[in-house]
């Protein structure tokens, strides 16, 4: 048992600092060697835990990107309160608490989806999974929204979640060019213009 939670709790670590590489310099550019390094490893330490790059980019998929896109933008749109309310919250509120940091880098899995969405078939079916859930989850809340009275019956939930979810990964990549916040008022105005067309 101890020697499966020390197993454990290398594994988290690996993933962290390999989350951290990835994010920072791209997955393509991130090698075994580096992420050997900065978890401070051996090659014989390390394959023991993940026999390949794939494996590792994968839970790191898992682990990391699921996990974030889940607490910051799949959690919040199952609260209680007024649907339209909560899509207001989640995707212009939420985009003014990112860090320099966050805002510099750009959304991990966007990054992901821009560098290895077509590079590998396990890598796009576990974004596309994440994809999924999010969207699924915001077409419950657009039908809620509907039955409340707080979204207009004709929307299209589908085009709605799909225009939702590409717009803010859109702005999330797009910051990355610019040095100061504009850009994601703009986004904000526009995204803010939107959702009152489909306020009931």
């Amino acid at each position: 048992m101890q020697q499966e939670l020390k197993s454990e709790i290398t594994k988290q670590h690996i993933v962290h600092e390999a989350f951290k590489l990835f994010y920072e310099n791209g997955f393509k550019a991130t090698s075994i060697n580096d992420v050997m390094k900065a978890t401070k490893m051996t090659k014989g330490a390390f394959y023991y835990h993940y026999k390949n790059k794939e494996q590792l980019a994968l839970e790191v998929i898992k682990l990391k990107i699921q996990k974030r896109v889940y607490d910051g933008m799949i959690a919040p749109l199952k609260e209680e309160g007024s649907a339209i309310e909560i899509l207001e919250n989640t995707f212009i509120n939420r985009i003014n608490f990112f860090s320099i940091y966050d805002k510099s880098n750009g959304c991990p899995m966007n990054n992901f989806i821009n560098e290895i969405g077509n590079y590998e078939k396990s890598y796009q079916l576990a974004l596309k999974n994440i994809i999924e859930k999010w969207k699924s989850s915001l077409i419950a809340l657009i039908e809620k929204g509907k039955t409340e009275g707080s979204i207009k019956k004709s929307t299209n939930n589908m085009a709605v979640a799909t225009f939702l979810i590409s717009s803010f990964e859109g702005i999330r990549g797009i910051r990355k060019l610019y040095n100061g916040d504009q850009i994601i008022n703009d986004y904000i105005k526009g995204i803010s213009s939107y959702l009152q067309l489909i306020k009931s």
